[in-house]
This record gives C-alpha cells, sequence and structure tokens, in this order.
C-alpha cells in the first residue's frame, strides 16, 4: 500500500499536465491535483525597439498587458493574440503560451513535459485545430489533446454526459457562443456563431458613437457591460456616468447612459445567440429534446453573467435555463476532470 502511494506522488511530482481554456477574452489553466491555478486575460504587450523594422520584445503578459490596451506610447502594442476562440497570430499566441505554463510550472530538476488537453470551438477549421496543436507543442508539451468546448462546458457544469440522455449546454465566451447537445459521450449537434462578450463590447461602443457622437475604448465599453448591461428589460432602470471623446469637439466629456440604452445597444448580439440556440432545438432528435425539455438547458462562459439573460432565453424558447455553478470556469474544469480521467474518458477528445 504504502510502496502505491510513494509511486503516485512520485508521478504527481514528476508531471504536471494541465488542461487550458485558451479563450478570445481569458486564458484559465488547470493543473491535475491542484485545480485552477491561473486565470489572465489573453492579451501580449509587445516593444519593437530601433524603428519599424527594428527587434520586436513581449513587454508584459496577461493582466499587466490588458491594463495596457488603449494606453500604449507608439513603440508599444497591446494586442490581443485570440480572436473568435482561434488564433488570429500564431507567434505571440505560442509566447503567451509559453509564459502562462512557465508561470504555473516553473522548470526544475527531473520535472517531465506536461501533458496538456486544449479547448477548441467547435465550428474551427481542421487548419485552426492544428495551429493550437502546434503552439502547444512549441510551449512545450509533451503530449497535446483537443476537446471541443460544448462538451468540456458540459462536463464542468456536471452534466450527465456519458448516460443515455441528452443535454444542451450554450457557452457564451469572449468570441464565440457553441450550443451543443449531448448524450452518450459525444455531441450529437452543435452550432457555433461568432458572436460573444467582444461583439456585445464593440455593439455598445457604436452605439455610444452613433447616438452621443462619443468614442470610448474596449475598456470602458466591457466595464458598462458588466455594471449596467441587461438582457432583458427590467423594472429597474440603472444608470452609470461614462467618459469618452466627444467625436465633434475632439475633447474628452462625461455622459450619463442608461440600462434600457445598453439593453437596444446588445438587441443584434443578442439576437444572433437566440437563432443559434432555436437552430439547436430544430436539429435535436425528438427523444433528446424530450430530455431537454424536461431538464432545461445551462449556460456557461462569461457571457452567461450578463444579467437576465437567462430570463431572454427563457421568454424566447418555453424552456427552463439554469446558469451553471460559477460559468466563467466550466470549460477549464470540464477540461480539468476529462484530464484526471483521461482513461476511462477516450470518446471525449477531439480529432483534428
Amino acid at each position: 500500500m504504502l510502496n502505491f502511494i510513494n509511486n503516485n506522488v512520485l508521478k504527481g511530482y514528476f508531471s504536471t499536465d494541465m488542461a487550458i481554456d485558451l479563450g478570445t477574452a481569458n486564458t484559465l489553466i488547470y493543473v491535475r491535483g491542484q485545480g485552477i491555478v491561473l486565470n489572465e486575460p489573453s492579451v501580449v504587450a509587445i516593444r519593437q525597439d530601433g524603428g519599424p523594422n527594428g527587434k520586436k520584445v513581449i513587454q508584459q503578459v496577461g493582466l499587466a498587458a490588458k491594463q495596457m490596451l488603449g494606453r500604449t506610447p507608439g513603440n508599444i502594442t497591446a494586442i490581443r493574440p485570440m480572436k473568435d476562440g482561434v488564433i488570429a497570430d500564431f507567434t505571440v499566441t505560442e509566447q503567451m503560451l509559453k509564459h502562462f505554463i512557465k508561470k504555473v510550472n516553473p522548470p526544475r530538476l527531473f520535472s517531465a513535459n506536461p501533458r496538456i488537453v486544449i479547448c477548441v470551438p467547435y465550428g474551427s477549421t481542421q487548419v485552426e485545430r492544428r495551429a493550437i496543436r502546434e503552439a502547444a507543442y512549441g510551449a512545450g508539451a509533451r503530449k497535446v489533446e483537443l476537446i471541443e468546448e460544448p462538451m468540456a462546458a458540459a462536463i464542468g457544469a456536471n452534466l450527465p454526459v456519458e448516460e443515455a440522455t441528452g443535454s444542451m449546454v450554450v457557452d457564451i465566451g469572449g468570441g464565440t457562443t457553441e450550443v451543443g447537445v449531448i448524450s452518450l459521450g459525444g455531441i450529437v449537434y452543435s452550432n457555433s456563431v461568432r458572436v460573444g462578450g467582444d461583439k456585445f463590447d464593440e455593439a455598445i461602443i457604436n452605439y455610444i458613437r452613433r447616438n452621443y457622437g462619443m468614442l470610448i475604448g474596449e475598456v470602458t465599453a466591457e466595464l458598462i457591460k458588466k455594471e449596467i448591461g441587461s438582457a432583458f428589460p427590467g423594472s429597474e432602470v440603472r444608470e452609470m456616468e461614462v467618459k469618452g471623446r466627444n467625436l465633434a469637439e475632439g475633447i474628452p466629456r462625461s455622459f450619463t447612459i442608461s440600462s434600457n440604452e445598453i439593453l437596444e445597444a446588445l438587441t443584434d448580439p443578442l439576437n444572433s445567440i437566440i437563432s443559434a440556440v432555436k437552430s439547436a432545438l430544430e436539429h435535436t432528435l425528438p427523444e433528446l429534446g424530450a430530455d431537454i425539455a424536461e431538464k432545461g438547458m445551462v449556460l456557461t462562459g462569461g457571457g452567461a453573467l450578463l444579467r437576465d439573460i437567462d430570463r431572454l432565453l427563457m421568454e424566447e424558447t418555453g424552456l427552463s435555463v439554469i446558469i451553471a455553478e460559477d460559468p466563467l470556469t466550466c470549460v477549464v474544469r470540464g477540461s480539468g476532470i476529462a484530464l484526471e480521467n483521461m482513461d476511462q474518458l477516450v470518446g471525449v477528445f477531439a480529432s483534428d
């Protein structure tokens, strides 16, 4: 018995296998036996030395880089290397992954390269999946397994994915919304639309520019969404003072905006999410549809934190809607469970 425990301790010591949710907005890392150890924005600040053709050096990664968004001098650019859940800038993504992996798994004597489970959007192409796999190998992985986001979200939300019963999950991330119907350890139907938290921010920026003649940045738009954003008309109208640049005068000004206006601004991206959910329900087999009608659907991802989004989907579909516990970390927790039970849950991993 003691020998068995020693073996396990040694195995755990040498191998720091991890699950990574490489998101458009945030990157989360789950280490086997430790849980979630990192949750940072997917932002990288790059400094260019010696003019336009000079050497590019990574200045900051994660939270420190996000605080630089929209505030950088000429020779530093803060970029988000992930767009719509897939890699937009391969080199920078690889460097960002390297940085995060080193942060949670500092190099030490006798340490083995980790096995990594990494999430991909269901609608991602073969090329996009290969790019994510290559970036993980480039960042020092020994073996890379891919798991599709709806499956990871369902496992993280404790849905009975292995049973012969239909479960529906709606994962609203930063770049994509994934709607999945899952049964018997596989995805029966899934739909991925490139609408998420980023599109909400964009819609708020455009609305304020159109209606107020004011220009605001991404960071301010995200703050407005979190503070007074809502997906369904409520009895209470909340207001917020916002500062931005007046386009006509070119001078910074402050103005007040209400939650009803933000609701109006978010109409288009919310309609895209409703259409994706309805489309998934239309394509679901009758038996699985009956299971979903009985149990309802589960919302995960950062978008599930938008006020009253569950009420909106309830009104539109007539089904009960449950927001998962801690929706922001659902996908990475699900990937972590798949990592811990790699031998039993073989069927949940995706191929290229």
